[in-house]
């Protein structure tokens, strides 16, 4: 091949590579962010929770919430718990004699914090998810929580028990998943509820 075909190659392969850029690079992430913007922008923004003209978290990552007065989440092993840059699980299988000594010891503490018997407390209170930053706990969960925050709050357990019900959102298109709580919105329901 002589020079001046090398040159028009090489040309035509810039000029190629130009124009996938342009349309790979720039035009198609531009429409697929404005479709998404367009059909769906609360979750194309990250589905952001506000509480008072402030962004306190999203409503699709889970985030610790510590003392008698909240509803707890479930245990996350993301990084040091919750954290967005570490998602994922423990990668300890079923068999882990440490997992099961974990889930034992996170069941007694669950057990205790809440009064109530070892045997009621659910599966999601004493195992992370596979991110590590799932945002929903199981109602079980949520219920067995009510008397404790109702009582460091001084509300009315059913008052609390009522948010729980309020704040349980039904199976994915009626039939994929189970029932859940977001464990956010329902803190921040108990939350207007006690400055109302």
């Amino acid at each position: 091949m002589n020079l001046s075909g090398l040159i028009r190659q090489s040309w035509a392969g810039l000029r190629v590579l130009l124009l996938f850029t342009v349309i790979l690079g720039v035009a198609y992430p531009l429409a697929v962010t404005g479709v998404s913007q367009l059909a769906f922008g609360d979750q194309a923004d990250g589905s952001l929770v506000s509480h008072d003209g402030e962004v306190v978290g999203s409503s699709l990552i889970g985030q610790p919430f510590d003392g008698e007065q909240w509803f707890h989440p479930r245990p996350s092993v993301a990084g040091d718990g919750y954290d967005t840059l570490a998602s994922g699980g423990s990668n300890l299988g079923p068999e882990s004699t440490q997992l099961l000594a974990t889930v034992e010891e996170r069941r007694a503490a669950v057990a205790e914090e809440n009064g109530v018997d070892p045997a009621d407390v659910p599966p999601d209170a004493v195992t992370a998810s596979g991110s590590g930053l799932d945002p929903h706990i199981s109602p079980a969960y949520a219920d067995i929580q009510v008397n404790r925050v109702a009582r460091a709050r001084g509300l009315d357990p059913a008052e609390v028990q009522r948010l729980v019900d309020e704040h349980t959102q039904g199976r994915t298109l009626g039939f994929l998943g189970g029932e859940r709580v977001n464990v956010l919105e329902l803190n921040l329901a108990l939350e207007d509820l006690g400055s109302s």
